[in-house]
């Protein structure tokens, strides 16, 4: 029997309400996907649909807020990283950070010891298809697709992700199992999303190291600066107790270096400052700190070397310097350097004692004819100062 009547009223009613409601729910949809603009879902019900995306959101808002709150970029990197196992459930992956400048890639993380790449991709990303490409590089999608992968029987989808002019990330994810890459491919836009809301704050972090390393660097030299020192110094002491670390301490000071400034101009003295701190940087190791102490004095610490060791770098350092020449106005210049030795923990239980004791034997040297090394030795220290 046919319905009539109020009840078909109703029935036209509620069809109708029904309709508007869908095309509502597709309204919101719609506007919910322009925040995460390639969508997470693909589904026929608008309303299922939006719960997704409002659910989506809602965890990338709460990754924002809790991102906004760390103090560096290396929190930051953890945060992604635990959202990629704990939300994405990634068994095999590793995390890089990419140097844009110098396109050096860095390793921040991985699942396994060793990870699927050549070691010529960390030297050079643009071995790295996804970086070089800027897109998502997937193994499945062609044979051998990424020539810079070691391996050939493991699958792969490698997501890069620029930050800024200076740094890139790349996530590269691994499986044998082929519906585990099916599944990793489902999940590329929505990491992607949490990538892009990571966004703001590494770029952030980024500029606050960038002012940091600025305050704590000499500007003419490039050298860290007392400052710095200061900073670093108990950090220093802390590592070197757990790992019974030895430095040994140079305090280098130009010879008769007023007079260069006096008799040619502050300019030619730039430049022989500028000269001495380059020799310092060619002729120590990565792990050793050289410092731009005062005018023309500075100071180097040579980490867990052999007493040997120290008098050879300190020697190539003398010579290398004594070796240069420079053009004033026709004349050339030559100038020397006095160099004072003094190591921790022989010669004081503290770095900055022997930063003092290393600035006593300085002082020795210049007394006793300037242009010489001189190692510390107690009895050139009577003040009897504590510290």
């Amino acid at each position: 029997s046919r319905v009539g009547g109020d009840a078909k009223n109703v029935g036209k009613q509620m069809k109708s309400l029904f309709s508007k409601m869908q095309e509502t729910f597709g309204d919101i949809k719609f506007n919910l996907a322009t925040f995460i603009p390639q969508g997470t879902t693909v589904s026929n019900d608008p309303l299922n649909e939006a719960k997704t995306i409002i659910s989506e959101l809602s965890d990338i808002y709460k990754f924002k807020k809790t991102i906004e709150l760390d103090s560096s970029k290396s929190e930051v990197y953890t945060r992604i990283i635990d959202i990629l196992k704990l939300k994405y459930h990634v068994g095999h992956f590793a995390f890089y950070e990419v140097n844009n400048v110098t396109m050096e890639r860095k390793l921040i993380y991985s699942t396994e010891e060793d990870t699927i790449c050549f070691e010529k991709t960390n030297k050079n990303a643009l071995e790295c298809r996804a970086h070089r490409t800027n897109t998502v590089t997937i193994s499945t999608e062609f044979p051998n697709l990424c020539q810079a992968c070691l391996a050939l029987n493991t699958n792969y989808v490698c997501i890069p992700f620029t930050i800024n002019k200076d740094i890139s990330l790349t996530v590269s994810m691994t499986s044998d199992d082929v519906k585990e890459v099916e599944l990793m491919k489902k999940n590329i836009s929505s990491i992607k999303h949490y990538l892009e809301a990571a966004k703001p704050v590494i770029e952030s972090q980024i500029l606050m190291e960038k002012l940091k390393d600025t305050s704590l660097r000499d500007g003419m030299t490039g050298l860290y600066n007392r400052r710095f020192l200061e900073e670093i110094i108990d950090k220093i002491m802390s590592q070197a107790a757990r790992n019974n670390d030895t430095y040994a301490v140079m305090m280098l000071d130009v010879d008769f270096f007023k007079m260069v400034n006096d008799t040619y101009g502050h300019d030619v003295g730039d430049k022989v400052i500028v000269a001495l701190s380059k020799v310092l940087k060619e002729n120590i190791r990565e792990a050793d700190l050289a410092i731009r102490y005062g005018g023309e004095e500075f100071l180097v610490m040579l980490s867990n070397a052999t007493d040997e060791g120290v008098l050879q770098v300190a020697n190539k350092i003398h010579s290398a310097f004594a070796s240069l020449s420079f053009d004033v106005g026709g004349e050339t210049l030559r100038k020397t350097i006095s160099i004072g030795i003094a190591k921790f923990p022989t010669d004081g239980d503290t770095i900055w004692k022997c930063i003092k004791y290393a600035d006593t034997a300085l002082y020795e040297a210049k007394n006793t004819g300037r242009n010489k090394i001189v190692e510390f030795k107690s009895d050139m220290y009577k003040s009897g100062e504590d510290f």
